[in-house]
């Protein structure tokens, strides 16, 4: 078949270069334009506008797939298919007219849980025992279109956000592979999404990575992990950011107000609304992320109240 794909992060490349190693023709590669990044804040290109110039792909990068122009010249492919992973662009319902099979998404959620921008860290923060990812074809409506394919991974006890990016990209990878399968065979069965199962994940903030010790130990250990790599959860020690990148919910009691730390050689241990939230790894501005022991080698932070 002939592609169009559209892609922008880490998360869309495996896919990429599953259908670069296929049979089928990838006719173009759009991308979100290149955007400043780094300390420099010079302009970095995606990862998908790296793969496909390593292989002679021809790469755009409109700022909106709206005008004339942009619609010319996606018409002009004359594409079977159109395969979008997190483009971050809303495609046009003349865009999805387009390819004569219409365009299909490979979105991180098992839909219709979690349809938006950031399923994998609402699963996570959730407590959601199984995640994975949909194949679906687009429909104007976000992340609504017919389910064609679901690839399941239940969620491991120490997966952070950053290990389920990399391996749900992979998984994507491996369901278009099966969804392109079927639709060279022409048995492909769409299944539309109960809208009563509908949960949607809001795009991160950076304010929902400021720790409320007064919330549970369980449920700040989600938000640890739902929230690494980014923003990071952090709480504030002796004025500074004290950013916390693993934890885990200890069930013990504590007479303790909620942020008082207790600690011994090796552990850190914070007082919560119910329970401890053990911190495994922390760090401070313009340090090196370290571990409890190596943090309590430098600082005495026993009685301290953190936040």
């Amino acid at each position: 078949m002939k592609v169009i794909f559209a892609g922008t992060p880490d998360f869309a490349v495996p896919s990429l270069q599953m259908l670069l190693s296929s049979r089928h023709e990838v006719c173009a590669a759009y991308t979100q334009p290149d955007r400043p990044a780094g300390r420099g804040r010079h302009n970095h290109e995606s990862p998908v506008k790296a793969l496909a110039l390593k292989h002679a792909i021809p790469v755009f990068q409109p700022l909106s797939l709206k005008s004339d122009e942009d619609l010319q010249q996606i018409s002009s492919f004359n594409a079977d298919l159109m395969i979008v992973v997190a483009y971050g662009m809303i495609l046009s319902q003349a865009v999805l007219d387009m390819p004569r099979l219409g365009c299909i998404n490979v979105h991180g959620s098992l839909l219709p849980r979690w349809r938006g921008a950031a399923p994998i860290q609402r699963a996570l923060m959730a407590g959601d025992e199984k995640t994975g990812v949909t194949i679906m074809q687009i429909v104007s409506k976000l992340d609504a279109g017919d389910m064609l394919h679901k690839e399941e991974y239940v969620i491991g006890a120490h997966d952070m956000a950053s290990d389920l990016y990399d391996k749900l990209a992979e998984l994507g990878a491996i369901g278009l592979g099966k969804v392109l399968a079927q639709m060279e065979r022409g048995i492909v069965h769409a299944e539309p999404q109960d809208e009563s199962l509908v949960t949607y994940a809001e795009k991160l903030t950076k304010g929902e990575a400021i720790i409320d010790w007064t919330q549970s130990a369980s449920t700040l250990a989600l938000r640890v992990r739902g929230l690494n790599s980014w923003p990071v959860a952090q709480t504030l020690y002796q004025d500074k950011v004290l950013r916390v990148w693993q934890a885990e919910a200890i069930a013990l009691d504590t007479d303790l107000e909620p942020g008082a730390v207790s600690c011994d050689k090796r552990n850190i241990d914070v007082a919560t609304g119910n329970g401890l939230l053990r911190l495994h790894e922390v760090q401070l501005p313009g340090g090196k992320r370290m571990t409890a022991q190596a943090f309590l080698s430098a600082h005495n932070i026993t009685g301290v109240k953190l936040g």
